[in-house]
């Protein structure tokens, strides 16, 4: 596979159509296509409203494998069913977790954002030019230690902040922009990043810090959304809205899936849940070219 910034200047308003084998004729979106787009949109929604994540790291693979999407597109398609995921998500986990209960915590949201939405638009800016393997190794390796940290160092209760004040404070500006860089450069919604900093950072929760991640998260996309409206290749939405409809529609009923699921499963379980998904993604990121 040629790198991103290869694939991206091969880029051409006749590659932006429904998915295909390459050269075939643009057509309707078929039935063979539209069940393992509402199918993969509903499983990782489903994961979605039940962690508090967008699911981007396990979409944006089919994205560019099974729907054959070139990547800037993919990206760009992974970043608005994310959005959907995220929007939808959070009010399905309301009756386990209650919006007020997060809207309390409009401090450690606000620390967050103050870093992501500059890193959001900034790395949203820079995936539009230029794209880096390297970048993509020291993310699988960030993803990695925070999931060995999850699952080995942490446990499975909060044991508490790491710092406080205005150290805590810092760290937090920093991490958002980091996340905010990292979510909008692989069109993710970053929360596989914000739930275990919410976690470790702050002692959130971890059902708590799955909402507070989508709180951070939607704004922080809808940044980095508006920045990738600039550039030609965001036609790949309207090139493929029956897609993106019969996806965002399974995206929509897995993140109620995953809001019921809930109130269903214990912290105990979530952790390690949470600590597999980075390692997987790790993986998938360390060998994305």
């Amino acid at each position: 596979m040629s790198n991103m910034a290869s694939e991206r200047a091969q880029v051409s308003d006749s590659d932006l159509v429904e998915p295909k084998p390459a050269g075939a004729a643009k057509a309707p979106l078929s039935l063979r296509q539209a069940a393992p787009a509402f199918g993969a949109g509903t499983v990782i929604g489903a994961l979605g409203g039940l962690i508090g994540l967008g699911g981007a790291e396990f979409r944006l693979p089919l994205l560019l494998g099974l729907f054959r999407f070139r990547a800037l597109e993919a990206v760009i398609l992974n970043k608005a069913m994310s959005l959907i995921v995220v929007a939808t998500a959070l009010p399905f986990r309301a009756a386990t977790v209650p919006l007020a209960v997060v809207l309390a915590s409009w401090p450690t949201i606000l620390n967050l954002l103050a870093g992501s939405l500059l890193g959001a638009w900034l790395g949203a800016g820079w995936a539009t030019r230029l794209s880096s393997r390297g970048l993509y190794r020291v993310i699988a390796v960030l993803l990695a230690l925070i999931a060995a940290a999850l699952l080995f160092g942490h446990g499975t209760h909060v044991v508490g902040a790491l710092v406080t004040g205005e150290a805590q404070i810092a760290a937090g500006v920093a991490a958002g922009f980091v996340i905010g860089v990292i979510a909008s450069l692989l069109g993710v919604a970053g929360g596989e990043l914000l739930i275990p900093t919410l976690v470790l950072l702050f002692g959130a929760d971890v059902k708590l810090a799955g909402s507070l991640s989508l709180a951070v998260s939607l704004p922080t996309m809808v940044v980095g959304f508006a920045r990738y409206s600039r550039d030609r290749s965001f036609k790949v939405l309207a090139a493929n809205k029956m897609f993106v409809s019969v996806m965002a529609a399974g995206s929509v009923l897995g993140t109620f899936i995953g809001g019921q699921l809930l109130g269903l499963v214990p912290d105990y379980v979530l952790l390690p849940v949470l600590a597999a998904i980075l390692a997987i993604s790790a993986l998938k990121v360390w060998r994305h070219k």
